[in-house]
């Protein structure tokens, strides 16, 4: 081999040598690219808070009816949901049971107020009741007056006589008293008024002797009630006789309401 064969594979070697090296060299100049950052990691999870307890509900609070006369009731009604350790109505109730009712009697205008208290929380509600005067009765309507004349029939009684008598006997005194009394009123409502007391006999005699009996007998009475306090100037005797029967029939129980001294309206 030549010199010349040697110098020029060596400089071959140098050539690729040096290419090598500056490609090394040239690689390991290149600018290297960071790797990307990797995700934060997730935050930690929040701890779950402990449910709260429900507030009691009040489903229903009413009153029925919602207006009412003094004296009369009223019913309340209520219902409550949900945790309650205590419900309570005022005025006047007090404590009582998730649902139910009661009938209440208030003299005036009054709300009331339900309550209901538990872990959740308290719970209001209320329900009126108006309460009004109750309506006076009209008054009662004024009694026409009474006249004078059936004043006389629902309150004096004839006083009657033994036969061809004109003395007042014992029933007759009680009659003739409660007649007192009567006429005391009559003249009291009625001063304008006399009144006629009627002598009367039964069929037996003849007309004259039993208009004087009658006479007497109207007169006897008269005295009587004049001794009782009623005044004589306004009781007119009067004789009938035996021309104004009561009763026609000839016994001694139709003789006995004739012999009578009657009472009538004069003026």
């Amino acid at each position: 081999m030549g010199t010349d064969y040697i110098a020029g594979h060596r400089h071959r070697i140098g050539v690729v040598t040096l290419a090598v090296f500056l490609s090394v060299f040239a690689a390991g100049c290149k600018k290297k690219v960071p790797p990307p950052t990797p995700p934060p990691p997730p935050p930690p999870a929040a701890k779950a808070e402990p449910a709260k307890p429900a507030q009691p509900v009040v489903g229903t609070f009413e009153a029925e009816p919602s207006t009412i006369e003094r004296g009369q009731a009223a019913t309340l009604r209520w219902n409550v949901t949900g945790e309650a350790t205590s419900i309570r109505i005022e005025p006047g109730i007090g404590t009582v049971n998730a649902s139910g009712n009661r009938q209440v009697f208030p003299g005036n205008t009054t709300t009331y107020t339900l309550t209901a208290t538990g872990p959740g929380g308290t719970t209001t509600a209320s329900a009126s009741v108006n309460v009004t005067a109750p309506v006076a009765p009209p008054p009662p309507a004024a009694k026409p007056r009474m006249s004078a004349t059936e004043f006389l029939t629902q309150n004096v009684q004839d006083a009657l006589f033994d036969y061809d008598s004109s003395s007042i006997r014992e029933d007759a005194r009680a009659v003739l008293s409660r007649n007192s009394d009567a006429l005391k009123t009559l003249f009291a409502d009625y001063p304008g008024i006399a009144v006629v007391i009627e002598g009367h006999a039964d069929e037996r005699g003849s007309a004259e002797y039993n208009l004087g009996l009658a006479d007497r007998r109207a007169t006897a009475a008269k005295e009587f009630l004049v001794q009782l306090g009623v005044s004589a100037d306004r009781l007119k005797p009067v004789s009938y006789g035996k021309e104004r029967p009561q009763c026609t029939e000839s016994n001694e129980s139709c003789w006995q309401q004739n012999r009578r001294a009657h009472f009538s309206v004069g003026q």
